[in-house]
């Protein structure tokens, strides 16, 4: 289903009732995860992993959401250790345990090796790279498994851009547990400054998005907004479509321009993406 521009969103909107104000207190953890993937040159990449950890104190079970980050391809330092504190804390006073990899190549997690380089602009090779992300969640879901306290049964996936691509691309996985999946402006290969809302083998991504439809069978909500400056409209809902044309479940948000760039809006609008959150949590089960 695809509900596009203002209407959709503000009969969304009149149907949720409003964020509820934290009151619980949250904990913030940092763990260290051991993960290995294979490189862009095959070669074999073993290390821990920085994973930051977000839950409100005092449950005795908390269902499990995985938190995906983003790429930044020309200065990877940049994103240092992973939280998106308010999104984590969201998630947290909903009731989960709230695990945000570093991926490898990133910031606190940093390699001098891209472990996601997918190629040239003209044939980037999306399936692998999202796939050496992907590995990484899995082995991160694999390690809280193992702790007592998670329901290893209610495990939800989100992620924003590459993150996003990231968390489609677990779902499709079917790993035990995992039960949903939401996508915050997923993709790959955008620049905003040499090709503005037109990504790098736009195609090759529909491919992708294509083929995750194929094995992806919970449900799944895709938000993008219609000023996305990394990914245009037109890609968005071709992905989208794709996905959806090969059998898989999902919901297609496209919202309308946020600021200067749509693609900001996981970390600048959390007003406007939250309530649309809740509602889809609370029809996958999920209520406080």
């Amino acid at each position: 289903m695809i509900r596009s521009g203002f209407t959709g969103v503000i009969a969304l909107l009149s149907m949720l009732s409003a964020v509820p104000v934290a009151a619980a207190q949250i904990e913030e953890r940092i763990l260290a995860v051991p993960v290995r993937v294979q490189g862009p040159d095959g070669q074999t990449l073993a290390q821990d992993i920085v994973v930051t950890v977000f839950e409100e104190a005092g449950r005795s079970s908390y269902p499990l959401l995985v938190l995906n980050h983003g790429r930044h391809a020309a200065d990877r330092s940049r994103l240092r250790r992973a939280r998106y504190s308010q999104a984590a804390r969201f998630f947290a006073e909903s009731g989960f345990s709230v695990w945000v990899p570093t991926r490898i190549g990133y910031g606190a997690s940093g390699t001098a090796i891209d472990a996601e380089f997918a190629g040239p602009c003209n044939n980037r090779n999306f399936a692998r790279s999202f796939g050496v992300a992907a590995d990484q969640v899995e082995q991160v879901i694999d390690t809280a498994r193992r702790e007592p306290r998670i329901d290893a049964q209610r495990i939800v996936l989100v992620g924003q851009s590459y993150g996003g691509a990231t968390s489609i691309a677990v779902a499709a996985r079917r790993l035990p547990g995992v039960v949903a999946a939401i996508n915050f402006a997923g993709g790959g290969g955008g620049n905003p400054e040499t090709r503005p809302g037109e990504p790098c083998s736009a195609s090759i991504s529909t491919a992708t998005f294509g083929g995750y439809g194929h094995n992806t069978r919970v449900p799944t909500l895709w938000l993008y907004t219609e000023n996305d400056r990394y990914f245009g409209p037109r890609h968005s809902q071709a992905w989208f479509a794709a996905f959806q044309a090969n059998g898989g479940k999902g919901e297609f948000l496209l919202l309308p321009p946020f600021g200067d760039d749509g693609h900001r809006l996981f970390t600048r609008g959390f007003e406007i993406w939250a309530p649309l959150i809740q509602r889809f949590l609370r029809e996958q089960g999920f209520s406080r």
